[in-house]
């Protein structure tokens, strides 16, 4: 009999639940839904869960137990990242939730979180023999993989996802030029990192995980007047230019015609112009013209490893 297994994965502002069952390369989505939990809204940079937040994290975690329970799973995971990972009552978080539910919330490292993204990510087919940058902004963290579809040559977490920096730097809006600089220099100074990784090293293709690079499909798809279903894709590769022009376009929007764009879901309409700006940061510092989607990341990581052991 196949298992049914349940993987949620407990992000800085959306949480996860993804039910399947099948092997890993023929598995069946039974349930697939994302809540916007903002974990780390009002607390991100100052490592604290607030109250209202703690709160809505409990019930999400409430709802996530009963269907769980209603589609008769035999293995769970609940993985936490980055927001979890530096609250000071994060921990307390975890025992609310194990004493209301019984789900035993693991948080994963930086490097964990890297290596499921990658897993996530080779699993969907978008990698190939030459090198990519895979990039996963979260709330939270980005998380950058260098690697091919053999092996990661390196990888590793950095504290500068789209909520901290938006807590940071984008208190106006739209976000002013000074702010852009300030956030442009920030990135510089902390992704120290990821430029000693890739020097030297050609890099095929900048591979977007999911989140804000599904945004920019949805919108640069539906400009051209044309029909997009994420659920019926893996893959999506940008023109440079059009992926240039609607980031310029989101991060010198406002707030108010961010929010009525029907193609920007709710979570992402204030954090898609820090994603903006990372992004093209990442593609004019690396000078990486080629960059695609793969609707795949962290969740898919899990699922791979847990229906490998289950079958």
């Amino acid at each position: 009999m196949t298992k049914r297994v349940a993987v949620m994965d407990l992000g800085t502002n959306t949480f996860h639940l993804l039910i399947a069952e099948g092997d890993i390369n023929n598995y069946r989505e039974i349930v697939h839904i994302t809540e916007a939990v903002k974990i780390g809204e009002g607390g991100i940079n100052k490592g604290y869960i607030v109250p209202e937040a703690f709160q809505r994290g409990v019930n999400t975690m409430q709802r996530f137990h009963e269907l769980i329970e209603a589609n008769h799973v035999t293995d769970v995971r609940a993985i936490a990242t980055s927001a979890l990972r530096s609250a000071s009552n994060g921990k307390d978080f975890i025992k609310e939730v194990e004493s209301k539910t019984g789900i035993a919330i693991e948080i994963i490292d930086g490097e964990q979180e890297a290596g499921f993204i990658y897993n996530g990510v080779k699993l969907s087919g978008c990698l190939s023999a030459k090198n990519s940058l895979i990039m996963d902004i979260g709330g939270g963290s980005v998380e950058f993989i260098l690697g091919n579809t053999d092996k990661i040559l390196w990888k590793q977490s950095f504290e500068v996802g789209a909520a901290r920096l938006m807590d940071q730097f984008h208190h106006t809006d739209p976000i002013p030029p000074a702010s852009i600089e300030a956030l442009n220099l920030y990135l510089q100074d902390k992704l120290g990192d990821l430029f000693i990784a890739t020097s030297g090293i050609e890099i095929g293709t900048l591979v977007g995980s999911s989140g804000s690079f599904e945004t920019f499909a949805g919108l640069i798809e539906t400009e051209k007047a044309k029909s997009f279903d994420l659920k019926n894709i893996k893959h999506y590769d940008f023109e440079e230019d059009e992926l240039l022009t609607i980031t310029n376009k989101l991060i010198f929007s406002s707030h108010k015609e961010r929010a009525g764009n029907p193609g920007i879901i709710p979570i992402r309409v204030d954090m898609i112009v820090a994603a903006s700006l990372v992004t093209r940061f990442i593609m004019h510092a690396l000078d990486i013209h080629n960059v695609s989607l793969c609707t795949n990341s962290l969740k898919e990581g899990v699922l791979a490893e847990m229906l490998t052991i289950a079958n």
